[in-house]
């Protein structure tokens, strides 16, 4: 099968996918309401609702990276629930109706923001109304990017943020076409910690010096991961990279590297065939050795671009989150990310 027919084959299949997904999104907000009076009769029977602990400060987190590091920072005396399932991919992911009971117990609830999670607006109207949680976009203060092209799932048009610059000062960020990637770059995850430390603080004074003990512990590991990837990435001959979603623009602009995407912002946004054989051009083009995929997504274009340009591929990992062999070998966003690191530095040899 050619590359052209090839992308026209997968397109399709997206398409119908994309259908299907469109129409339960549609139902899914008239849904919660009837959800909740459902719950409210089920009472203490759903297996999830075990997971709230009395007495203590309860954290529901909406996927991998901010849940690593709540839990990191929380230690002993927070009760983090994350909602996003091992082995699910975050951009199209809904909650379910006890997600919504759960964070309507908990103290705070914490999202990464810039457009990822383009359903919490309508979650958080769905809380009990006599929840308390404070609800925190934890990429606050990210520089943020913008994105070329239309990703197809509205990220980064759930609203215009004032965020600080890297002078202090603050900008507005433009309402559509934000990349949410923040967490992929260390030098992000260390404000998304600090945040995420200051907003436990806020709700439970109580052990804020376990909270500040802990979150210096991660920064000094978020300051020495980025300064692993500054330095071996300074001195890399190549500084091109293929990968499959645009995912690691934040990691390319700190590190000085140049991302070409296959898809957009989201796995499922689609490329024209132009845009593909524009790409096995520039993989000839500029010498490039390998085409990068993820785990947690289809890898078939990425190998059939790899394929077309006679090159291999190889993973690089946006860390939304773990597939279970990952869970069960231990990993975490440190060794994820220096992986990444080490795949990086073959692929730019």
């Amino acid at each position: 099968m050619t590359l052209v027919k090839k992308k026209r084959q997968i397109q399709l299949d997206r398409s119908n996918k994309r259908s299907k997904r469109g129409t339960m999104k549609l139902l899914w907000s008239g849904l919660l309401i009837l959800s909740l009076l459902v719950l409210s009769a089920c009472g203490q029977n759903s297996e999830n609702t075990a997971k709230i602990v009395e007495g203590k400060v309860n954290v529901v987190t909406t996927f991998y990276p901010v849940y690593a590091f709540t839990a990191a920072i929380g230690g002993e005396d927070a009760n983090v629930i994350n909602l996003l399932p091992t082995g699910v991919e975050p951009h199209d992911w809904t909650p379910k109706s006890q997600d919504i009971v759960n964070t309507s117990k908990a103290q705070l609830f914490l999202y990464n923001g810039a457009g990822l999670e383009g359903w919490v607006p309508n979650f958080l109207k769905s809380l009990n109304s006599d929840s308390k949680v404070k609800a925190v976009a934890v990429s606050e203060g990210v520089k943020l990017l913008s994105a070329e092209g239309d990703d197809g799932h509205g990220h980064g048009e759930e609203h215009a943020d004032d965020h600080a610059d890297e002078n202090g000062n603050e900008e507005q960020v433009a309402d559509h076409h934000i990349d949410p990637h923040t967490w992929v770059s260390p030098k992000s995850a260390l404000i998304m910690a600090k945040n995420i430390k200051n907003s436990l603080t806020e709700v439970d004074p109580a052990h804020k010096a376990g909270y500040e003990k802990r979150y210096e512990e991660l920064r000094t590991k978020l300051e020495a991961l980025d300064q692993h990837f500054t330095n071996e990435l300074a001195s890399v001959p190549k500084k091109e990279i293929v990968v499959s979603h645009q995912a690691f623009g934040y990691l390319a602009r700190d590190y000085g590297l140049k991302q070409h995407a296959i898809m957009g912002l989201s796995p499922d946004a689609e490329p024209t065939g132009q845009d593909i054989v524009k790409l096995a051009k520039l993989v000839k083009d500029e010498g490039i050795k390998y085409i990068f995929f993820e785990e947690l997504v289809s890898d078939k274009l990425a190998k059939t671009l790899a394929s077309e340009a006679g090159v291999e591929t190889m993973v690089l990992n946006p860390v939304e989150g773990l597939t279970q062999e990952q869970v069960n070998n231990k990993d975490d966003y440190f060794t994820l990310m220096e992986k990444n690191l080490q795949n990086l530095l073959i692929a730019l040899k």
